[in-house]
């Protein structure tokens, strides 16, 4: 049975000036039904599939590519430019931290107002409150207005809510980011113990590829708006990692409001460097990053780096120690020196970590490049073992002559 049905669904956004400033030419503009300034941007383009009952369907794609306009249509956050989605039951969607909170009401008061948005009655609520304070972590803060929480405690608690009052659908967004680890594995189990009740079923947008893995049924993946791959995780996850593989070696954005990222950081530039023509296995290379901190409650922020390889296997997790910067511009870099990597494609990730358990942003895939191959004094060029190619010496000496 068909829990979920987007047909054509499409959604534009108009930029630049809207109103002339002068109601004469409003109105003209308006009878003729031409916008002062038609300049469209399409955020999704005719998204057309199914979800059925129980199954858990992931998204996949880079930032911008729409997974979050499309779950915000689907929960009727959003309404579609064109097209329409329907579905089939009771849903909960998580796509920004403390989603459907209103800051003035503590936690307890707001678990039941979401409860009633989702048309259950008191004693429904009731029944699994104490299940849900226990899951968020949250008890001693429970009748504290929840604008006061740290963004931690307010999304634990929202996803708390969301999983526990038993919707016929689950959305979440990678909002789940924004957590610690062990509250993310939380999370994860939580998601697969919905999903394996009889006609639960989940949407999730991620950019962990392993939790997608482990947790889906189904992937799709949006590129600039439209829907260009459906499938098992393994293979579509498999074609976007490798359609990864052209080097991106440079980003950078002039302002925050149009840079990827979130209320805590965004980015301004990202780049990797090296001084060679050619960039084979011998080179040294730099990785440098800028973004703009705007947390209003500051504390240690960590920057953390992932490389992986285009089979989405992690080669090496490093970060920085952690620094009480204050909000403003920051930048950081991180010298890979040469005789390390083997050859091959990679892609690489940056993560901003709070107070080393609180993920602020993950930026997912923002750089890649190709790794050259080089040898010297040899007839053989298989491939080399390993997924690092250092330069240790290995020496051989003559002991006897036989």
């Amino acid at each position: 049975m068909i829990a979920i049905k987007a047909e054509n669904i499409s959604k534009s956004y108009r930029l630049g000036t809207i109103s002339a400033g002068r109601l004469r030419e409003d109105i003209r503009h308006w009878l003729k039904k031409q916008p002062v300034e038609d300049h469209l941007v399409w955020a999704l383009k005719e998204v057309s599939f199914e979800v059925n009952q129980g199954e858990v369907m992931g998204f996949i794609g880079n930032n911008g590519a729409g997974k979050s306009t499309l779950l915000k249509i689907i929960s009727r956050i959003a309404a579609p430019t064109s097209g329409r989605a329907f579905g089939k039951g009771r849903v909960a969607s998580l796509l920004e931290v403390g989603s459907g909170f209103h800051g003035e009401l503590s936690g307890r008061e707001n678990i039941f107002l979401n409860g009633n948005i989702l048309g259950m009655k008191k004693r429904e609520i009731q029944a699994c409150f104490d299940e849900i304070v226990a899951f968020s972590g949250v008890e001693q803060f429970i009748d504290t207005p929840v604008k006061r929480y740290s963004s931690g405690m307010y999304m634990r608690l929202a996803f708390a809510v969301a999983a526990h009052l038993n919707p016929e659908i689950l959305v979440v967004d990678e909002v789940l980011a924004v957590g610690d680890v062990e509250f993310q594995r939380k999370c994860l189990g939580k998601m697969k113990e919905i999903s394996g009740r009889k006609g639960k079923t989940v949407l999730f947008v991620s950019h962990n590829t392993q939790a997608l893995l482990n947790l889906c049924d189904r992937v799709i993946t949006l590129h600039k708006g439209q829907l260009i791959d459906d499938g098992k995780p393994a293979e579509v996850i498999g074609s976007y990692l490798k359609n990864l593989q052209s080097d991106y070696l440079y980003q950078e954005y002039d302002t925050p409001d149009a840079a990827p990222g979130n209320d805590y950081i965004r980015i301004k530039k990202v780049s990797l460097q090296y001084d060679t023509e050619l960039f084979d296995i011998r080179t040294p290379f730099i990785i440098r990053f800028e973004c703009w901190y705007a947390d209003r409650d500051p504390g240690s922020l960590i920057a953390g780096i992932h490389l992986f390889n285009m089979a989405g296997e992690c080669i090496f997790d490093v970060a920085s120690k952690g620094a009480p910067l204050q909000p403003g511009l920051i930048s950081g870099e991180c010298r890979i020196p040469g005789n390390f990597l083997n050859n091959g494609a990679y892609y690489l990730s940056i993560v901003f970590v709070k107070d080393t358990t609180t993920r602020l942003f993950y930026f997912e895939g923002c750089l890649s490049f190709n790794v050259e191959d080089y040898r010297e004094n040899t007839a053989w060029f298989g491939k080399w073992m390993g997924y690092v190619r250092p330069d240790f010496p290995v020496i051989l000496n003559q002991q006897d002559v036989v």
